[in-house]
């Protein structure tokens, strides 16, 4: 290892065959798995944290404007590169956003603000040439 400080640090450690278990840097494990039979797999992991960090910030944007929401689900849609390494090459992200009397321009707004100014796992993404789109419902609680 360098000299050079990280704020944060991980780790992955090897437990049998293509099964790994990761450490954040808050302390919370997660099972990694290329074969998927005890965790998802690296790239899953990849879509998943895309969309926790989506997800986080429209819940927080709506929360802060006031928006009485009840329920909110990203449904992440994905093609990959068919050569190795086979990277994402576009992601969609749809959001059903539930709620009482939630308004269609505070979503939309939530929406774009996180693709554009506060997702950074959609900023990294998006700067490694990956395609990202975003729509939303709104569903009536």
């Amino acid at each position: 290892m360098t000299d050079q400080k990280f704020a944060l640090n991980a780790s992955v450690v090897w437990q049998e065959n293509v099964s790994f278990i990761g450490t954040a840097p808050s302390g919370k494990t997660v099972a990694i798995d290329a074969d998927k039979r005890t965790g998802a797999s690296p790239m899953e992991l990849i879509l998943l944290g895309l969309g926790g960090c989506a997800s986080y910030d429209v819940v927080t944007i709506l929360q802060k404007s006031r928006q009485d929401i009840t329920d909110v689900r990203c449904e992440l849609s994905a093609n990959r590169a068919d050569t190795v390494p086979a990277v994402y090459t576009e992601i969609h992200l749809h959001f059903v956003v539930t709620g009482n009397d939630v308004k269609e321009k505070q979503v939309a707004k939530a929406v774009e603000l996180s693709a554009e100014k506060y997702c950074s796992a959609s900023q990294m993404l998006s700067a490694g040439g990956v395609k990202i789109t975003h729509d939303f419902e709104i569903v009536a609680a």
